[in-house]
Parts: C-alpha cells; sequence; structure tokens
C-alpha cells in the first residue's frame, strides 16, 4: 500500500496524540511530543487540527507532523520506520515540494528525529543543517527536592495569574486567558499541568506547563517563563524543579525539555535544576 499524507479533522486529533504517547520512550531520539500538539492547541481545536499532519501505510500511522508556525514542521517517526526509505522519501518529496499543503515556498525547516533516514535525504536535496538546540533531560526515579517557592496548581482561579505571568516573561501579548481556556480543554492537557511559583511576598513570580505521556513514559516541559521584574533570583530553577516533581506525580519516568543553544541562560537554568544536557541535534532547512 503506498503512504497516504492527510490532515485530520478534530476527531481525528485524539488518534494522534495517542500514538504520539505510545512512541514516546527514554532513550529515543528528541522528537515531537504530545505536549507539543496540547501547547499549540491554545490556538483551538480545529487550529490545530488545520496544523497536523499524518502519514499512514494501510491505516496505519508511521509519522505525524505539526505545522509550528507557517515556516517550520516538526516531525516525528514510528521507531521501527526511522530507516523506512518509502517514507523517509515520501517525507523529504512532501517537505520539498510546495503549494502541497505541507510546507510554503521559501526559507522552511524541518524538525526529524535525529538519525532518521529523512534528515539524509533532506541534505541530499540541497538541505541544510540550521542553528543547534540543546534537549536536556532528567531521569525522576528518585524522589525530586522541594523547590523552595510555594508552588500552586493552575486552576481557574489562577489562570489570570498564569498569562500574566507568561507575557511578562516572553514579552508577548498572545497567550490569554481565553487561550488558555482553549488549551485546558484539549485532548492533551488530561495529563498535563499548569504550575505557578509565589515568592515571599506573595506574587506570583514564575510558571510551567508540564505535559505526561503516560506512565513510565517521558514527559515534557512546555513553556517555563520567569516574570520579568523577579528575574535573576533563582525562580527559574526553583519551576524548573517543581515542574520535574509534578511530572513525577503524574507517572513520568524522565523530564525532557530542549531550547536553543544560544539560549545559554535557559540552558543554565535548567541544568541547576537537575536536568543534564544531551547532545545538540539541528533542523533541516530549505534556503529560499
Amino acid at each position: 500500500m503506498p503512504i497516504t499524507l492527510s490532515t485530520p479533522d478534530t476527531a481525528g486529533l485524539a488518534e494522534a496524540v495517542a500514538v504520539l504517547r505510545e512512541w514516546q520512550r527514554d532513550g529515543a531520539p528528541f522528537q515531537l511530543h504530545p505536549g507539543d500538539i496540547g501547547w499549540f492547541w491554545r490556538f483551538g481545536a480545529a487550529a490545530t487540527a488545520a496544523a497536523v499532519r499524518i502519514w499512514r501505510r494501510d491505516r496505519r500511522i508511521l509519522a505525524v507532523g505539526l505545522l509550528d508556525g507557517a515556516d517550520l514542521l516538526r516531525v516525528t517517526i514510528a521507531m521501527h520506520a526511522h530507516q523506512d526509505e518509502e517514507l523517509a522519501r515520501k517525507l523529504a518529496t512532501d517537505a520539498t515540494t510546495p503549494g502541497n499543503g505541507v510546507l510554503p515556498p521559501g526559507r522552511v525547516a524541518v524538525e526529524a528525529p535525529k538519525g532518521a533516514l529523512v534528515q539524509g535525504l533532506l541534505a541530499e536535496a540541497g538541505w541544510r543543517t540550521d542553528a543547534p538546540w540543546s534537549p536536556l533531560r532528567r531521569d525522576l526515579t528518585e524522589p525530586v527536592e522541594d523547590p523552595g517557592l510555594r508552588i500552586e496548581v493552575v486552576g481557574p482561579e489562577l489562570v489570570s495569574a498564569r498569562t500574566s505571568v507568561h507575557r511578562s516573561a516572553f514579552g508577548l501579548p498572545g497567550f490569554t486567558d481565553e487561550r488558555w481556556g482553549a488549551m485546558a480543554a484539549g485532548v492533551p492537557y488530561s495529563a498535563a499541568r499548569c504550575l505557578l511559583a509565589y515568592d515571599g511576598d506573595g506574587s506570583a513570580v514564575a510558571a510551567v506547563t508540564v505535559w505526561s505521556a503516560g506512565p513510565g513514559r517521558p514527559g515534557v516541559i512546555e513553556p517555563m517563563g520567569v516574570h520579568h521584574d523577579h528575574r535573576g533570583r533563582g525562580h527559574g530553577r526553583a519551576i524548573t524543579v517543581a515542574a520535574a516533581a509534578a511530572l513525577r506525580e503524574l507517572g513520568a519516568s524522565s523530564a525532557l525539555v530542549y531550547t536553543p543553544s544560544s539560549n545559554t541562560g535557559a540552558v543554565a537554568t535548567y541544568q541547576s535544576g537537575g536536568f543534564e544536557r544531551l547532545p545538540e541535534v539541528w533542523d533541516y532547512y530549505r534556503p529560499s
């Protein structure tokens, strides 16, 4: 059977999320996580469905992609299919051919699991490696230390404080209470938590969202931020430790996060929170 490309309807998103949960494994190359789709869900179910791409053979899902913005396709592949030549050629062709509903013309990028055959095919087609990213991992076998700040799980009464911290941390206005509500209504959020850290004065100083893929599987942090007015006081480390503890409570085997290698402050914060820096990874981009 030939490999087919499709975009799910909103009901089909649940299948994609379920498959992504099954594919999460400790020791596997860093890959698209159900939490990545969960974070995108802040734009609503319809927008999320429109951003997801699914590749199948004989109705079996082999790869799932997320258009994370107009110019980046984040794709992951079933472990047994990393070296599947037919799939790799289909992915490379779909990514390289403008106008087929995957990527637009011009400078675009593809994130794929390190070592997957599709990376080599993109390189052969003239794609180049982009700036490196640093994955980081914390094992959750042992209990997590106290973060040193008061931590609250975000429910309806804390949504405004949580979104306010995010907007301050990232300098972006887009994460509103309404978008938090859309995210929390999404399928992936059933295995997620938002946390707020408070300092001794009672101010909300940092926030994080953590996403579990189920017991015994890696969870992911996406996003984490410290309020602009409260930086340089160790709050990033505190909320990172709290995130690890929350994922452990959700049954995760490890906590994962990744950030541009150029963001040395973020890398240092995660390392201070007990995360080990793993070998760098690269997206592939097509020059415009």
